[in-house]
């Protein structure tokens, strides 16, 4: 196995991914991903697609995530995985793709609008 470098993507996080042979250890920004990303959620989304791909345990992956929050990092990390993982194993997209990982989920905050107080939202209306 070699290594491959991709990138994920969610609103403004960019994950840039490094995945290579090794043991399953998950480096986010130079830290640990569980010390980087507390929660169990944001842990269960990160390895998602590692496991759906059986390929938790085999791969070292080293990340270099910014922008966005850390729903959206998290998202971006498990998008970049997954790319990765196809870059190296064509047999496993199927798979990922019926979970819905190998798509880029592309909304993003809409922008505000000049004359309202938000994108939408008007300010408020005063009859006299």
């Amino acid at each position: 196995m070699s290594t491959t470098n991709t990138s994920g993507r969610r609103k403004t996080a960019v994950a840039r991914i490094y995945l290579s042979a090794g043991s399953g250890n998950i480096t986010v920004n130079g830290k640990d991903f569980k010390d980087y990303f507390p929660t169990l959620p944001l842990q269960y989304i990160v390895t998602q697609s590692l496991e759906v791909a059986g390929a938790a345990g085999n791969f070292d992956v080293k990340v270099n995530v910014n922008g966005g929050g850390v729903k959206g990092q998290a998202e971006a990390v498990r998008l970049g995985i997954a790319k990765a993982l196809v870059e190296l194993d064509p047999e496993v997209k199927p798979a990922l793709r019926a979970k819905g990982l190998m798509t880029r989920d592309d909304r993003m905050v809409e922008r505000k609008k000049p004359g309202r107080r938000k994108a939408r939202r008007r300010f408020q209306f005063s009859k006299r």
